[in-house]
Parts: structure tokens; C-alpha cells; sequence
């Protein structure tokens, strides 16, 4: 799912193919990558304040810092 698009490669590929259907698959693969990491971003996020919570919760102080660090490397990447 590490897939990098850009406009310039999308206008490349739809000029090789002049097929409009196959402009529109490219897309919808596009389109697709993009909402499946923008779920699963939003799931790690979730999880790892759920994690923090219980981190709190059992006052474990390294489990915390783990926690809040992957969370904040994440936003970082936003």
C-alpha cells in the first residue's frame, strides 16, 4: 500500500493510454489507496490513545512514553 502518486505520472499514464476507462481504473486505484490509509491512520490513532489510557490508568510510566511517542511520530507524518 505504499503506493506514491503524483499528477505529473497520472497525466504520464493516461497520455499512454488513451483509454478513458483505463484513466478511470488508475483513479479509482488512486482514490482507493488513499481512503484505505486514511482508515487506517485514523484506527492506529484510536488504538494507541485507548493504549495510553489504560497506560494511565495501571500508571505504567513506560508504557505511557512508548505509547505517546509512537502517537505523536504518527501525527508527525500527517
Amino acid at each position: 500500500m505504499e503506493n506514491n502518486y503524483s499528477y505529473a505520472e497520472f497525466l504520464k499514464a493516461v497520455g499512454k493510454n488513451s483509454s478513458s476507462l483505463q484513466a478511470e481504473k488508475l483513479l479509482n486505484e488512486i482514490y482507493m489507496d488513499l481512503f484505505l490509509k486514511h482508515i487506517h491512520r485514523e484506527q492506529t490513532k484510536k488504538r494507541l490513545v485507548q493504549l495510553i489510557d489504560d497506560a494511565l490508568d495501571r500508571r505504567d510510566e513506560e508504557a505511557f512514553r512508548l505509547y505517546t511517542e509512537s502517537l505523536a511520530k504518527l501525527k508527525d507524518n500527517e
